[in-house]
């Protein structure tokens, strides 16, 4: 490891978390952030929380860097604060990280470790676990779920190529987001990466899940749907939008930011 290490010492890399009234959060994530083995410039976007989040992160981590937004501009446009600082400072990789959701000290490391060796993949993730360690039921059902199972029983280091994995914990390549661009601001919460991990492919990267990695997300081990009208008008219109969005396959759009 301490070769590898050597030889991603001159990488920069921001890790950059979306806040909104994530006080209860901020410890374990931040906290995960700063005890990386590899050094990370740490961004956290807030979209106007009402609960002190960002006085008590700039507080306990005043290494971190806190843009309060003034406003509440949802996931995407938010983190596209963000991938624009990665652009303009011409950093080498983005690592988008939910406010709930912490990683281990490795994990980072390992991931940029991966893409170093295959190049041909714009969106790389860990493995993601509930708060509790049990392995999501996510990456059981839906992710790349025979690959993945067997490279975690037998302990291999696997990336697990898949179509989609949800932006909660994200390794980006500045080429990445070059080239695809960042989120589509019309998606205020929800179906962005969706959206995002489409542009992707049609792009020509591939997106993968690697094995030897893991976050944490806490987040309910028994997902509930939540059936009420205005959730419901809500989902379908992000359906909407991205059947007519992709209703066409070669529809390939970037997204400026």
């Amino acid at each position: 490891m301490a070769e590898n290490k050597d030889n991603i010492g001159h990488i920069t890399i921001y890790a950059i978390v979306v806040t909104y009234n994530g006080v209860k959060w901020v410890e374990k994530c931040f906290s995960s952030l700063v005890k990386s083995t590899v050094p990370l410039k740490i961004l956290a976007i807030d979209n106007a929380s009402t609960d002190g989040t960002p006085g008590i992160i700039k507080e306990k981590f005043p290494q971190v860097e806190v843009i309060e937004t003034g406003e509440n501009l949802g996931f995407g446009k938010a983190n596209n604060i963000g991938l624009k600082r990665v652009l303009g400072e011409n950093a080498n990789y983005a690592f988008l990280l939910n406010q709930d959701a912490w990683v281990e000290e490795d994990t980072i490391e390992k991931l940029v470790e991966v893409h170093q060796q295959h190049q041909g993949y714009g969106i790389l993730s860990p493995v993601e676990f509930y708060r509790s360690g049990v392995l999501d039921i996510k990456f059981k059902k839906f992710y790349a779920p025979n690959c993945l199972l067997e490279s975690i029983k037998y302990n291999k280091t696997t990336i697990c190529q898949t179509d989609f994995i949800n932006a909660a914990g994200w390794l980006l390549p500045n080429k990445t987001i070059k080239i695809v661009g960042g989120f589509d601001e019309i998606f205020i919460h929800y179906g962005e990466d969706v959206d995002f991990c489409k542009r992707t492919l049609s792009n020509n990267f591939k997106i993968g899940i690697t094995s030897n990695t893991r976050y944490f997300h806490d987040r309910p081990q028994l997902l509930i749907k939540d059936s009420s009208p205005l959730k419901q008008i809500h989902h379908n219109h992000i359906k909407r939008i991205l059947y007519l969005r992709w209703g066409d396959k070669h529809w390939i759009k970037k997204q400026h930011i």
